[in-house]
């Protein structure tokens, strides 16, 4: 299947993927995969601005007239990289629905859209998503008129009704070395570490109506100096997917293990409500999304091919038909939305 672009030739949104797909882009290496996205939206007739974000890693922006909608996403991906290949109807690799097959078929959905002579769709493509989101925060300063985002993440072809937060720290703590011969000279930085996260876990942590409740994560943990060492020092990063004010958790933290632990705060990103449109099935998402950090483009949406429970897998892949489904979902969704504009 293949949507119709202006001058009769046909969209290839499969094959558009794969070229995107069998260039590596782990976040912090977008910048090849970006030169030949920018190359394939001018080949198309798109006005293309390149906004540098760091080194020669590059946002995108393309155009035809003054967008009134903006589809979005990022082409940037997580490790390990594997390139494309079909199997049946499926399209397998890196990036599948998280997130080129989804950049894929917004591009034929505002191809279908110009095609009818819709010149008020536009598309932004970032870099840097999967690691705190610089190249949203970067394309956020761009100076538009957007009233409405479409911001393209896996949704199972579902309309987002709203997003959790994440909050991250990193806690750390201070021991004194010895000889674990004589453990009586030391005090065990792991066991600090230790006896507070057994705090944390078996606290209580916000819940709402709607979001359910808050998910606690202890992600990495690292300490000490070798076996036979009582270990000096010692920390553990964790992840909070937030439901409600993350002030809440910031002070409950504090209260909790802030005598004995020095507290980090690494990386916070807030809760979204989102905008949604008649007609389509509806879920909340449990994950981040550069959501937050595009407030400027307008009132958000979120909608993609997909499942999130694929992405970030060694056998990450999208259904062929899903995605022909999400380029008539957009082209939708757009239309409904400039109906309004």
């Amino acid at each position: 299947m293949s949507t119709a672009m202006p001058g009769g030739h046909a969209f290839d949104a499969v094959a558009f993927a794969r070229g995107l797909m069998d260039i590596e882009s782990t976040t912090g290496q977008e910048a090849a995969v970006g030169r030949k996205l920018a190359a394939d939206l001018r080949a198309l007739g798109w006005r293309v601005q390149e906004q540098p974000v760091a080194g020669d890693r590059c946002n995108l922006l393309a155009t035809v007239g003054e967008p009134q909608v903006t589809f979005s996403t990022h082409f940037d991906c997580v490790p390990p990289f594997f390139p494309s290949r079909v199997e049946g109807d499926r399209l397998v690799g890196r990036g599948a629905c998280d997130a080129k097959g989804i950049l894929a078929a917004q591009v034929a959905a505002a191809e279908r859209l110009r095609a009818a002579g819709e010149t008020r769709v536009g598309l932004l493509f970032v870099v840097g998503e999967e690691r705190g989101s610089d190249g949203a925060k970067a394309a956020n300063t761009l100076p538009n008129r957007s009233r409405f985002l479409i911001n393209g993440e896996p949704t199972d072809l579902r309309l987002g009704t709203a997003t959790r937060g994440g909050l991250r720290f990193r806690l750390h703590a201070a021991g004194k070395a010895a000889h674990s011969g004589y453990p009586e000279l030391g005090e065990s930085a792991t066991e600090k570490l230790l006896d507070g996260l057994e705090v944390l876990r078996r606290a209580e942590w916000p819940a709402d109506p709607v979001l359910g409740r808050t998910h606690f994560n202890i992600g990495l943990l690292s300490g000490g100096v070798a076996p036979n060492v009582i270990p000096p020092h010692a920390q553990a990063e964790l992840f909070f997917r937030t439901v409600g004010d993350a002030d809440v958790i910031r002070r409950r933290v504090q209260e909790l293990v802030g005598a004995r632990l020095r507290i980090e705060e690494t990386a916070f990103v807030p809760l979204v409500r989102l905008h949604t449109v008649a007609g389509f099935e509806k879920a909340v998402f449990s994950y981040a999304t550069d959501v937050p950090f595009l407030d400027r483009w307008g009132t958000p949406l979120l909608y993609g091919p997909g499942s999130i429970h694929v992405a970030h897998t060694d056998h990450e892949f999208l259904s062929i038909a899903e995605l022909h489904g999400a380029i008539d979902g957009n082209v939708r969704l757009a239309t409904e939305l400039l109906a309004t504009a």
